[in-house]
């Protein structure tokens, strides 16, 4: 482990996979602040990013925890890493969280995570970074330009989280005025719907109708072919059509 005598109050700083520390560095062993990071690292999740802040004694426990969503397209490693400083308390929280997305972005940039198995390092083995993490926690703690940095990388944070809040909140006014334009086709589509049914029953109405008038038209024609054959039978037919004879007297006269 990395140690300086350095009076920032940026007091320990590491960078981890999950529980597995890759580097590390801490400016003030006295403090014991570097047992911290074995008791945090175990609790932090990777399902969803986090950037939480823990206390203890006079000390802030600052970290960031990345998730896969985090880095598409990358090593799913990259998204079991975590970033995390022990502050003092009167330092604040800007100037520390500035700290860590820098020392993100320069970790990032040495460890292509399209390349790297992060899973795969042994403990300390990113430990070529404990230079840098040195440098910038002298830096950032100690030096007016850095807080500055500090402050503006956090910013610049903000900013982006703020852009993706406000593309989410486009999508989702879009996806309502999807909705409502689906509400109105789906309305219309019942009204037509019910105008269908309206007229179908009509139609079958109509129908029901029409057969009715069929089937007695077919009934009548029925009835009178079967008077027919019975009166062909009783020889009606032969009465009723032959022709009528008037009788005379024998002497011719009328």
């Amino acid at each position: 482990m990395a140690s300086s005598s350095s009076s920032t109050p940026l007091l320990y700083s590491c960078i981890a996979y999950r529980t597995t520390i890759l580097t590390e560095h801490t400016t003030s062993a006295a403090s014991g602040t570097s047992s911290l990071a074995s008791i945090i690292l175990p609790k932090i999740s990777h399902e969803t990013p986090q950037k939480l802040t823990y206390t203890h004694n006079q000390n802030f426990v600052h970290y960031i925890a990345d998730a896969p969503s985090d880095h598409p397209g990358a090593d799913p490693s990259t998204g079991g890493l975590t970033y995390l400083v022990v502050a003092r308390s009167d330092l604040g929280r800007r100037v520390p969280f500035g700290y860590l997305v820098e020392i993100k972005k320069r970790f990032l940039s040495n460890y292509d995570p399209h390349n790297t198995d992060f899973a795969s390092l042994p403990p300390y083995g990113a430990a070529a970074f404990n230079t840098m993490l040195k440098g910038l926690m002298v830096e950032y703690g100690t030096t007016q330009a850095g807080k500055n940095d500090a402050i503006g990388n956090l910013q610049n944070e903000i900013e982006n989280v703020r852009g993706i809040m406000t593309e989410n909140i486009e999508r989702v006014l879009e996806r309502g005025e999807r909705i409502d334009l689906l509400v109105d086709k789906t309305d219309r589509l019942g009204g037509s719907a019910h105008d269908f049914r309206v007229r179908s029953r009509g139609l079958r109405r109509r129908m029901w109708w029409k057969n009715v008038k069929l089937m007695v038209l077919l009934i009548v024609v029925v009835i009178f072919l079967i008077y027919l054959f019975v009166g062909f039978g009783c020889g009606l037919p032969g009465n009723l059509f032959a022709p009528v004879t008037q009788g005379y007297p024998a002497n011719g006269s009328p």
